[in-house]
């Protein structure tokens, strides 16, 4: 990592607002593509601002997602059912690549870490939504934070 790099990817992206416009961008394809629209059957603009909420405290910036709509746990909940598949996921990151193309900085090394987590983070609700609704699903523990190096914990 350069000295010049930001201590966090928040930093780096350009803070909750890049997320608010990444989100936006993102799930306007979403609710176009005929795959992954019917997962996001009951989707409100309130979303939106939750994933940018949830990305900005997983790429080190404010704990806000902790602090006001449940956590990691709240997260996880929100994927039971949905029975995603990895057609969908798949499609899930081709869509979210073009977002990131179209509204991070150009920085190749960033987008990368971006899309890792993005990556690593579909696999899980993939996984996680395969279990019925109201599944005890245990205590996952804090919100993982991913940095330049991937999760960091």
């Amino acid at each position: 990592m350069s000295d010049q790099r930001p201590a966090t990817l928040f930093e780096a992206v350009g803070g909750t607002d890049a997320l608010r416009r990444l989100s936006r961008t993102f799930y306007d394809g979403v609710l176009a593509d005929p795959l992954l629209a019917p997962v996001f059957a009951d989707f409100t603009a309130t979303h939106i601002e939750h994933v940018a909420v949830w990305l900005a405290e997983v790429f080190g910036g404010p704990t806000a997602f902790t602090d006001e709509l449940g956590g990691h746990q709240a997260l996880l909940r929100a994927h039971l059912g949905l029975a995603i598949t990895e057609e969908q996921r798949l499609r899930w990151m081709e869509l979210m690549a073009g977002a990131v193309r179209r509204e991070l900085p150009d920085d190749a090394e960033l987008r990368r870490r971006v899309l890792d987590y993005f990556d690593w983070g579909t696999r899980i609700a993939e996984d996680v939504s395969a279990s019925p609704a109201g599944t005890d699903l245990g205590e996952p523990g804090p919100i993982p934070h991913w940095g330049w190096e991937g999760l960091e914990k």
